[in-house]
């Protein structure tokens, strides 16, 4: 039964003023201890039961500063089971030192500068216990500080946007984990709601608001959750975004981590807002669940919500899965069949070539070491060939395989740079090339290039070699086209490696040059298909699935991982780093001419050939000049070391992804 107004306020005078006779007593006695006639000590401060005679009643009320009437009432119990139940009132209520006290309701509370002092004395005494909870506080202090709920409020310059007392009942602060606290975290929509009133009104009828509102379920988001406590920032801002993206994966942790998979996502990891995020697609305090009519995300509105930022998104845009993953068959067979395929292909050519780089190595380090390195073959020296170089690449093929290597090296530096973007090396790169969009130009500028070389290539190959060749010449010694030879070769190498037979001898193309020439056209394809297919990728959604956009972006990075891996190891070990390569770098790519010595070595057959056919001098030059030499093996431990430091990184990814 609730007391009437004019009762309580008589019951709260007569109390009040019991109050004052008990410290009109004391103040007696101490005046008596002054003058030796008592023993009694001071009471130094009013303690709680003499606030709660007052505010311990029901109703207990007072005008506030600004004329309306402010609740005063504590409720003892709950006040005392709260974490600040066995703190005295004026510890935090400083100026109260008397009762009754003047100026009711008008009394200012520092929560900073309380627990800043308390902190401070737990430092001072040296209490471990204390200390750590304090400190936890006030860092969430230091947070609150620089939020935007800590600065002055535009109306009203005096005051903060919203201050601790604000967010939270100072009497009835629970701690974390108690029943009493879930409860007071279901109310946290109301109390944002106090000043987010519109927001509040869209959240309850949102799928989180139904589920906390409604539901009460404690486990369900609420302002908090996505927006943060003590730090909160104007959602406006790109740091804000990024942080409330990474909150909805404190739920949707499955969700969070395919959407990373995506462009979206990855942009969002390098610490760029611009791409869609969960709220871009979802919405935000109206989202609802993907399957209602009114979800942004529901098929009838998907189409219409990608349009928000692809103007000219088509229906294939619709059936696109920012959240498809490699793992379950049954809602995304595409991608399971290609993640398959691709570690099949990954697996196989690594297994295939690391085994056979350890072998070489060893085997001819060995055969090195034993003196038998070199010559393979014994070829009779004429006297045409002294101080002469064979040449073997003219300048346009040097000049393009430079630019082409040029090339692939800033596709992989930048490509992987968003594919391995929580890396802190893909942050450095992002940042240096001025963000995303001018790494994405960079990016395309090189694929232009690279294609380019390729596609000029096969017009010089239509146009001027397959003409001229005869149906013999394509499998013959000279043609790039494998042949059963090939096959013959790489048994007999595998022989040598475990000294079963002799070393081989090649003729003017070896099986793992034709593979490397080969393996292009694979990546032309794969790389730069689905390169193309992301790039126009409006064009691409008019004739094609939105699946095909998953299945794209999961080739396009795992082929690329094989292309730089292969390149910056095999590739590099087959030219490079071989024991009778040494010192690196081989520069005949550079100067297009080899020594007579290496050319016997390295391709005996050709060299006997063109010497029983008379052939050989008119392919003969001078060494190339000490200028060009120097030039070139500087040209090409640069490259090398490129190379290396872009395996590094690439590696670095790899692992710290969790192997892709």
């Amino acid at each position: 039964m609730r007391v009437p107004k004019l009762a309580t306020w008589v019951m709260a005078g007569v109390i009040c003023l019991a109050g004052v006779a008990v410290i009109g007593g004391a103040d007696a006695q101490a005046a008596e201890a002054a003058n030796g006639k008592g023993a009694e000590p001071a009471a130094d401060k009013p303690d709680n039961a003499m606030c709660l005679a007052c505010h311990g009643n029901e109703g207990f009320a007072a005008p506030g500063a600004d004329g309306k009437t402010r609740q005063l009432h504590v409720t003892k119990d709950k006040f005392e089971n709260s974490v600040h139940g066995k703190r005295l009132c004026v510890e935090c209520h400083k100026d109260i030192t008397e009762i009754p006290h003047q100026n009711i309701g008008r009394h200012k509370v520092s929560c900073v500068q309380c627990h800043e002092a308390l902190w401070a004395a737990a430092q001072k005494e040296n209490k471990t216990r204390e200390f750590a909870k304090l400190g936890v506080v006030v860092k969430q202090i230091d947070r609150y500080m620089k939020s935007i709920h800590a600065r002055p409020n535009r109306e009203d310059q005096s005051r903060t946007n919203a201050t601790c007392y604000n967010c939270h009942d100072a009497h009835y602060v629970y701690p974390t984990g108690s029943t009493v606290r879930a409860e007071w975290r279901l109310n946290i929509p109301n109390v944002c709601g106090k000043c987010h009133s519109k927001e509040r009104d869209e959240y309850v009828k949102s799928v989180h608001g139904d589920e906390v509102m409604w539901k009460a379920n404690p486990k369900a988001a609420i302002c908090s959750d996505c927006h943060t406590t003590h730090d909160i920032e104007h959602p406006d801002m790109d740091s804000t975004k990024l942080v409330i993206t990474q909150n909805c994966g404190t739920c949707h942790q499955e969700n969070l981590k395919t959407y990373t998979g995506t462009y979206h996502g990855q942009v969002n990891r390098l610490g760029y807002a611009y791409t869609a995020k969960c709220f871009d697609c979802h919405g935000n305090h109206g989202i609802q669940r993907a399957h209602d009519p009114n979800s942004m995300v529901h098929p009838d509105n998907r189409l219409k919500t990608c349009q928000k930022c692809h103007k000219d998104a088509t229906e294939g845009f619709v059936t696109f899965d920012p959240h498809g993953n490699t793992h379950d068959f049954n809602r995304y067979p595409y991608m399971w069949i290609a993640a398959k395929f691709m570690i099949g292909l990954l697996a196989s050519v690594f297994a295939f070539f690391w085994t056979s780089m350890a072998l070489w190595f060893y085997r001819e380090l060995k055969d090195r070491r034993e003196g038998r390195s070199r010559p393979h073959v014994l070829t009779a020296g004429l006297p045409q060939e002294r101080g002469k170089y064979y040449r073997r690449f003219g300048p346009v093929w040097r000049i393009a395989h430079l630019i082409f290597a040029i090339s692939v090296m800033m596709l992989v530096l930048t490509g992987t740079a968003v594919l391995f973007a929580d890396t802190a090396w893909a942050k450095f790169i992002m940042s240096a090339f001025g963000g995303p969009k001018v790494t994405a130009i960079v990016h395309r500028t090189s694929a232009v290039i690279m294609l380019g070389i390729f596609f000029a290539h096969l017009v010089y190959m239509a146009l001027r070699v397959i003409p001229n060749w005869q149906l013999s010449d394509w499998f013959g010694p000279n043609s790039l086209v494998p042949r059963w030879q090939d096959f013959k070769d790489l048994i007999a190498m595998f022989k040598w490696f475990f000294g079963q037979a002799p070393r081989p001898v090649f003729d003017r193309w070896t099986y793992w040059e034709k593979f490397d020439y080969w393996a292009v056209f694979w990546g032309m394809a794969i790389i730069g298909g689905s390169g193309l297919t992301l790039w126009f990728k409006s064009a691409a959604a008019a004739v094609l699935p939105g699946w095909v956009f998953n299945v794209a972006t999961l080739v396009h990075g795992e082929e690329a991982i094989l292309a730089a891996v292969f390149l910056f190891t095999v590739h590099f070990f087959n030219n490079h780093f071989r024991p009778d390569k040494y010192p690196p770098p081989d520069i005949v790519m550079f100067t297009g001419a080899v020594s007579l010595e290496e050319f016997k070595r390295e391709h005996a057959l050709e060299y006997r050939r063109l010497v029983e056919t008379g052939q050989l001098e008119k392919h003969l030059v001078d060494a190339p000049s000490r200028p060009m030499t120097l030039g070139s093996k500087i040209l090409g431990i640069t490259l090398i070391i490129f190379g290396l430091t872009l395996l590094i990184l690439v590696l670095i990814g790899f692992t710290s992804s969790g192997g892709g």
